[in-house]
């Protein structure tokens, strides 16, 4: 679901990344949402799982997932009518399988989508897919403000083919959600993927993590040709940290004359 193209693209979109933990507790965190979003920023991107956190590894979350317009995304489209603005935040939507909810995105503002996240953590010791149901093999590309904006959460940032299935359907900016699990390696990986999806898509791509010691926080934006425009630390969970950053169609557009790698494929 998309809104209608705009009338007057905008040169250039501000991004609001909210690097915060969620919590265990789904009140708490609905109620943050109002807490953390900030004003005068065309997109403010929350982190996976903000309506709940995953919990330890394998638990069960079945009993903490709601509807695609339940109390958490009525709450996210409040917030982001009262700020004008659009927000994306994540949570485990209920499906037909009562057991294994979706990973959801929800988008409400001046847009208002859900994607369901494709690709399950089944990797390094987790199995994302016991607990939950993959998503369509659709990529989700929305409009806003004239900005053709792509989705991806977590794991999905470690699938090239999705991240140009996006930039195949327009995608001109990337987010990606996530609660990007600490270890060993794991901060490097993400840096080094969010910056190799923006460079062989000549696209910008905005990362927002939950922060240490869990995960490996380190929320950041990059530019066409793989340059960071912001970015945080690891972070802690009792101290949110807002990351900003302006994505500006001139630097696209200059990023994909520089580096045609888009028009000069042949596969």
């Amino acid at each position: 679901m998309t809104a209608p193209t705009s009338t007057s693209p905008q040169e250039a979109l501000r991004i609001a990344l909210v690097q915060a933990a969620s919590s265990l507790d789904p009140d708490e965190n609905r109620a943050a949402l109002e807490a953390l979003t900030p004003a005068d920023h065309d997109l403010v991107v929350f982190p996976e799982a903000f309506a709940r956190d995953f919990g330890e590894a394998g638990s069960d979350v079945a009993q903490f997932a709601e509807q695609a317009d339940g109390p958490f995304a009525k709450e996210v489209a409040r917030v982001a009518a009262d700020r004008r603005t659009t927000v994306v935040a994540g949570m485990f939507e209920r499906g037909e399988d009562p057991e294994r909810p979706f990973n959801t995105l929800l988008v409400r503002g001046a847009v208002e989508a859900d994607y369901r996240k494709i690709h399950l953590y089944d990797s390094f010791g987790y199995r994302e897919s016991d607990r939950l149901t993959a998503g369509p093999l659709a990529p989700l590309v929305v409009d806003l403000a004239g900005w053709r904006v792509g989705l991806m959460t977590c794991y999905d940032l470690r699938f090239p083919e999705l991240a140009r299935g996006l930039v195949d359907r327009g995608a001109e900016l990337i987010i990606v959600p996530a609660a990007w699990v600490a270890g060993p390696r794991k901060a490097d990986h993400w840096r080094t993927l969010v910056r190799a999806r923006a460079i062989e898509n000549t696209v910008y791509v905005a990362a927002v993590g939950q922060p240490a010691p869990r995960y490996t926080g380190h929320s950041l934006v990059a530019d066409p040709l793989g340059d960071v425009v912001a970015e945080t630390g690891a972070g802690s969970a009792e101290e949110p940290v807002v990351v900003s950053g302006v994505v500006e169609r001139s630097v696209l557009a200059e990023a994909r004359r520089t580096n045609p790698s888009l028009a000069n494929r042949r596969l």
